[in-house]
C-alpha cells in the first residue's frame, strides 16, 4: 500500500485529489495539508512513499519545497502552471499533472510510481560495451544520445561513450518516461533540459539540440500531460 500526503492551498483541489485517492487501489491516505509548512510536519510525523504537491502556494512554494527535504518521498506535482515541467523532472518528480486532470490521467500518474526507483535503491543504470569493456552508465547522469552512422555517441555528465549500437535498439532499452526521441538522429534525457524552443533544446552541458516537427508533438507531450 503507497502512503500518500496531499498538499494544496485549495480546498476544492484537495477534495478533488482526496476522492481520486480513495477511488484508486493500492494508495492509503495520510492526510491533507494547505501548506508546505504543514506537510513538513506531518512528514515529521508519518512514513510518507508520495506525495501529491501543488507548486503555486503561500509561504513555501513546491518546487522549492522539494529542495529543502533531504530525503524526499516521491512526488507526482498537480498544478494549473505549464511553465514549471522543466524544473520538475530535474527534481526528480514521477510526473506532472497540470489542472484540471481527469481520474484517468492521476491513475496513470499513479501507475508510474510502480516502476519508478526507490530513492534508496541503486540508481537505473545502462550497460554499455566500449574498447571491450563492459560499462555502466548511471541513466540519471546521461544528456543525450545521438546517431553517428553505424554507432552511437552517449554524452553523459562526466564524458562521452561511443558505442556499436543503433538508436532504435537503446531507445527501446532506456525509459521512455525519463527519455524521448526529439529528432531521428537525437535521443535526450528530460531531466537534463533545462529550456525548450519553438524548433530547438538546451541541455545542461549548455548544447543546442534540434527538434524535428515529427517529434516535437511528443516531446512537449512529456510536459503538458
Amino acid at each position: 500500500m503507497t502512503r500518500c500526503l496531499i498538499v494544496d492551498d485549495e480546498a476544492i483541489a484537495r477534495q478533488i485529489l482526496e476522492q481520486y485517492v480513495l477511488q484508486t487501489p493500492g494508495l492509503s491516505l495520510l492526510g491533507t495539508c494547505r501548506n508546505a509548512m504543514e506537510a513538513f510536519t506531518k512528514l515529521g510525523q508519518y512514513e510518507v512513499d508520495l506525495l501529491f504537491l501543488d507548486i503555486e502556494m503561500p509561504l513555501v512554494n513546491g518546487l522549492d519545497f522539494i529542495r529543502k527535504l533531504a530525503n524526499p518521498p516521491k512526488v507526482i506535482l498537480t498544478t494549473a502552471y505549464p511553465q514549471y515541467a522543466v524544473d520538475a523532472f530535474a527534481l526528480n518528480a514521477v510526473d506532472y499533472l497540470l489542472k484540471p486532470f481527469s481520474l484517468e490521467r492521476f491513475q496513470q500518474a499513479v501507475e508510474k510510481v510502480k516502476s519508478y526507483p526507490k530513492p534508496d535503491g541503486e540508481a537505473p543504470h545502462l550497460m554499455i560495451r566500449e574498447n571491450n569493456s563492459l560499462i555502466k552508465l548511471t541513466q540519471q547522469d546521461i544528456i543525450y544520445l545521438k546517431a553517428s552512422k553505424d554507432y552511437v555517441k552517449i554524452i553523459t555528465t562526466i564524458k562521452t561513450h561511443l558505442i556499436s549500437s543503433t538508436m532504435k535498439s537503446l531507445e527501446e532499452t532506456l525509459p521512455p518516461t525519463q527519455f524521448v526521441r526529439i529528432h531521428k538522429s537525437y535521443i535526450v534525457n528530460l531531466r537534463q533540459i533545462q529550456a525548450i524552443k519553438p524548433a530547438e533544446v538546451i541541455m545542461s552541458n549548455k548544447e543546442v539540440l534540434p527538434v524535428s516537427p515529427n517529434f516535437k508533438e511528443r516531446l512537449l507531450g512529456h510536459f503538458s500531460r
